[in-house]
């Protein structure tokens, strides 16, 4: 049984006991902290911590026990799937939005760990590359959960080797469609903010904060600028040369212009109908988008066996173009 043991700063002072653990535990999600909580796992001055305890700074906050589950194993499940291509060597997959990559370290047998991305190509294919982490065989790369797009999946070990080392050598070219709230100044620009995870809100990442951040590199060109009666949008072709944790979506932010439908980065979740009315009248239109409006449109890379030129395509969603022509119709 592992045994660690932190002390409360002074500017801990006044925060729940449970939202501070998790600022200082590397991976480890509050609901693991509330779990270890519930369990009488972790002391504060040598008696049971409750959740909302709120500090004075100075406690000593003891964990006994792990701060983790232990690894679980993706399960198959008979979920379609729309291939765009796929050899004995890789496949490449048009990933919904809704659907997780791969479980959560912190996912246990039950609805959490079901419905993924891994759970389905496991059922489709007999081999997948292994991995260090049983949650994710033959995944190289991720997209966020309410991200459609284009994913890389590897077959076998070589196939996952060598893509892991182009992703790495920056070989692979991927390009995502956005729309995001305002005009963007500029029609071409590189967005080159490092980007960490927010300590506040750890859900986040943030380009504040200069400890523990990552290089990251984001270009974008404007396809479409739109003057609605919803406010005015920018539709945008993004591509990243690097991938880090919602790089595209906390980089475009970051510039005052948030994905439509990212309520985690500022963008409204319902966007109201621009213009006065009178108390008489009835209320105005409002739009809402369910995901965010952001799509893995193509990928362009070698192929890491045959050394094949790729170039694969996927069209946006039939939900992202209906909510287009709803804000192009209120021009």
């Amino acid at each position: 049984m592992s045994r660690s043991s932190y002390t409360a700063p002074a500017e801990a002072r006044g925060q729940r006991l449970d939202a501070w653990l998790t600022t200082q535990l590397e991976n480890v999600s509050r609901a693991r902290v509330q779990l270890l909580l519930s369990e009488s796992k972790i002391l504060v001055d040598g008696a049971t911590g409750k959740p909302s305890l709120k500090l004075r700074g100075g406690e000593t906050v003891e964990i006994i026990g792990e701060a983790a589950p232990p690894p679980l194993h993706a399960t198959p499940e008979a979920i379609s799937l729309d291939v765009i291509y796929e050899d004995e060597d890789l496949s490449v997959i048009n990933k919904p939005a809704g659907m997780m990559v791969h479980a959560g370290s912190g996912a246990s047998e039950d609805a959490r760990n079901r419905g993924t991305l891994v759970n389905a190509l496991l059922s489709r294919y007999a081999q997948l590359s292994r991995s260090s982490d049983p949650l994710r065989p033959g995944i190289v790369h991720r997209l966020d959960k309410q991200t459609s797009g284009l994913i890389i999946v590897a077959r076998n070990d070589a196939a996952h080797l060598k893509l892991s080392e182009m992703f790495s050598r920056r070989q692979i070219r991927k390009t995502y469609i956005a729309l995001v709230h305002g005009a963007v100044k500029n029609d071409h620009g590189t967005i080159t903010a490092s980007i960490s995870r927010d300590l506040i809100r750890r859900t986040r990442m943030t380009t504040k904060r200069e400890s523990g951040a990552r290089s990251a590199v984001s270009h974008y060109d404007v396809l479409e600028r739109i003057d609605s009666d919803f406010g005015k949008f920018t539709l945008l072709s993004v591509r990243i040369e690097t991938g880090r944790t919602h790089q595209i979506r906390v980089h475009l932010a970051s510039i005052g212009h948030p994905v439509v439908g990212d309520t985690l980065y500022g963008a409204p979740a319902q966007i109201p109908m621009i213009g006065h009315r009178k108390k008489t009248e009835p209320e105005p239109e409002k739009l809402a988008l369910n995901r965010n409006f952001l799509h893995a449109a193509e990928l362009e890379f070698a192929h890491p066996i045959t050394r094949k030129h790729m170039q694969l395509t996927a069209p946006l969603p039939e939900k992202l173009n209906f909510f287009l022509d709803k804000l192009r119709s209120a021009v």
